[in-house]
């Protein structure tokens, strides 16, 4: 495994399990089978509606809470309860997370995140980070935060590389950690003729050309699936190295396109919309 030197000295994993849009049955097993194949890096949040079954998952997997970098999200819902954070760890079933977001900059999400402070405070999480916080939303959010943050989650792929959000992230140590990374299954993207190029040079499909470009990039990607042989092919990146001559032949492939926008309307919708966790 690669890993990632964050602004606090922790080590992360470049390569994860996502889990957005998985059931809880799909959840529980795709967890546990990642981390027996060898990852160790798991991704999930209060929105997915899935954190009992990753929790059940680790617990399946055998391997020790240490040997475990979990990643969750608090919702805007939550970001006014002062019990989210133990809530939240509760439906883990561990005592702190290696990684907690607030998801959305919807609601009161200063007050979301100041809980993220005091978690990483008192040692319940051991990093923080903030998720879809682009624009103005971030340049609000460097004028209030106590502590830096660790992480940024958002969209990128080749087709968007967030090349000037980088710079506010790199002016400050964050890692950017990549949802949509195969530009959400897009035939078009998956498809660009370098890639095909690429694969047939080392052995690799498209898809693991493209994982191989995020962690190059220095980003942390996390790919979900309830594939098992999805789940073991977007680990085997890490035998190959792209040149810097084919990583300049993907940055050409920049178009500043997003497959997801997000409106003012939706941000406003997510804030009055409680997930219905599910029951111990």
């Amino acid at each position: 495994m690669e890993f990632l030197t964050l602004n606090n000295g922790i080590l992360c994993p470049a390569v994860g399990i996502g889990t957005f849009m998985l059931t809880p049955a799909e959840a529980e097993n795709s967890v546990a089978q990642a981390l027996k194949m060898g990852y160790s890096l798991v991704d999930t949040a209060n929105a997915y509606v899935n954190e009992r079954a990753v929790g059940r998952g680790i617990q399946q997997s055998g391997l020790a809470r240490e040997q475990v970098f979990l990643s969750t999200k608090l919702w805007p819902s939550e970001y006014e309860n002062p019990n989210a954070v133990n809530e939240t760890l509760a439906r883990l079933g561990v005592d702190y997370v290696d990684l907690l977001y607030i998801h959305q900059p919807a609601g009161n999400w200063l007050a979301g995140y100041r809980l993220l402070e005091q978690a990483y405070r008192e040692g319940k999480a051991k990093s923080i980070g903030i998720s879809n916080f682009e624009g103005s939303y971030l340049d609000e959010l460097q004028t209030k935060w106590e502590i830096v943050p660790q992480f940024m989650q958002a969209e990128a792929h080749p087709y968007f590389t967030q090349s000037e959000l980088r710079k506010t992230l790199d002016r400050y140590g964050i890692k950017l950690m990549s949802w949509y990374p195969l530009g959400h299954g897009d035939h078009a993207l998956l498809h660009e003729p370098v890639f095909a190029e690429l694969a047939a040079r080392y052995g690799k499909t498209p898809a693991q050309v493209i994982l191989r470009w995020h962690t190059q990039m220095g980003f942390a990607v996390i790919p979900g699936s309830r594939n098992v042989d999805h789940i073991r092919d977007n680990l085997d990146i890490l035998d190959f190295t792209l040149t810097d001559d084919e990583m300049a032949c993907i940055a050409a492939l920049d178009r500043g396109e997003r497959y997801y926008h997000r409106t003012e309307a939706q941000l406003a919708q997510f804030a009055g919309w409680r997930p219905q966790f599910e029951q111990a």
